[in-house]
């Protein structure tokens, strides 16, 4: 069993950053792909970064972005950081955690957090 709880979502405006965090409960954290997906007012939930068990891959909905996935084993942790953020960046934002890294890439997990607002003004 994992309990996830994301946490640094808040307001900011167009342009900033933001470094959101997702604290792993359980001694099993080390050994789960982790992920962050996020969910828009009235969109469906879309896929943001994941990242293996070892921090050894990554795997971003757009390679060539502004967000940069990482993980800390050591503090059962993983982190979403976003810069030059954009309106359209608005979403609540989820981390997952899966045995299965495939799972995690697809936008999947076993495990659920219950999210971060971020909420970026123009």
């Amino acid at each position: 069993q994992v309990q996830l709880v994301e946490s640094g979502g808040r307001l900011v405006q167009a342009g900033g950053s933001l470094r959101l965090s997702c604290a792993a409960s359980g001694r099993t954290f080390s050994s789960h792909a982790m992920g962050w997906v996020r969910q828009a007012p009235g969109k469906e939930r879309e896929f943001v970064a994941a990242i293996n068990w070892s921090g050894g891959s990554t795997y971003y909905a757009d390679p060539v972005g502004r967000f940069t996935i990482s993980r800390d084993n050591a503090k059962n942790t993983v982190y979403l950081e976003m810069i030059s953020l954009k309106p359209e960046d608005t979403a609540v934002y989820y981390c997952a955690a899966d045995g299965h890294f495939d799972a995690v890439r697809a936008g999947r997990g076993a495990y659920w957090g219950q999210g971060t607002q971020v909420t970026v003004s123009s």
